[in-house]
């Protein structure tokens, strides 16, 4: 079974290095694997992508030794699985606000004893029915479930939400939860937010981490303690050279 990036680095309190890909362009997982990525966030929540595409480029992720973190769009427990039977290295999922859904999302994707993950084994997780007794144990070593922490209703219970064994990590969505924090003077700031998702997350050992815009937004969530990090993706790359080519082709053809 391949060996998680993200769990080794986790495991040796480095930080990770993410970026988010959002359309089946199978070159894009060689760049960031070249350019020295440990994860791509594949993000179907806000994305299409069929089945059949997603499994395509489970191929190239293990051809090229970069983890794939799966944002989903569904709940439903034996897809959610079956993403990881595909190969995915861990799921990202969206709009975790209370410690009982954290539960069922470890029931759907650990194995017992943590949760009660459906059993096949002839999936790329396993090189395809090339396994051993040892298939569900490693899995569930090598494989990762984090939460995203994206309503004020998160931020409250986050602490038992990081305390939820078989939860690795809780991701702020800070979008989604600046715009919610901003709807009522009664909540927190999101930097205030923030800071009590790292303590949680502090206490109880888990990785965390988020979107990071700049530089200056990387060292400041790395100086808080932040491992899962997150910097730029596909429309974003193309979006920047595209408008740097241009700059260029006026300034020359003008």
């Amino acid at each position: 079974m391949r060996k998680s990036k993200t769990l080794a680095r986790i495991r040796s309190g480095e930080p990770v290095r993410i970026c988010a890909l959002g359309h089946f362009m199978p070159p894009y997982i060689k760049y960031a694997a070249h350019y020295g990525f440990d994860c791509i966030w594949l993000d179907l929540e806000h994305r299409a992508m069929d089945q059949r595409e997603v499994q395509a480029l489970m191929a190239f992720f293990h051809r090229y030794d970069i983890d794939c973190m799966l944002r989903p769009s569904t709940l439903e427990k034996a897809r959610l699985y079956r993403y990881l039977e595909d190969g995915a290295s861990g799921l990202m999922i969206p709009h975790v606000s209370t410690p009982e859904k954290a539960k069922a999302l470890v029931d759907a994707c650990k194995f017992p004893p943590l949760g009660d993950r459906g059993l096949d084994g002839a999936g790329m997780d396993n090189d395809f029915m090339f396994f051993d007794e040892d298939y569900p144990a490693r899995t569930n070593a090598e494989t990762f479930l984090v939460v995203q922490i994206e309503t004020p209703e998160a931020v409250e219970n986050v602490d038992a939400i990081a305390s939820v064994e078989g939860v690795d990590g809780l991701f702020i969505g800070t979008g989604d939860l600046g715009f919610r924090l901003k709807q009522s003077p009664d909540y927190p700031s999101l930097e205030d937010a923030i800071g009590q998702i790292a303590t949680a997350a502090k206490k109880y050992n888990k990785a965390w981490g988020c979107p990071a815009g700049s530089p200056e937004a990387l060292r400041q969530r790395r100086s808080q303690g932040a491992q899962l990090l997150a910097r730029g993706g596909d429309l974003g790359a193309l979006k920047q050279v595209l408008g740097e080519w241009q700059e260029e082709m006026d300034a020359v053809l003008g």
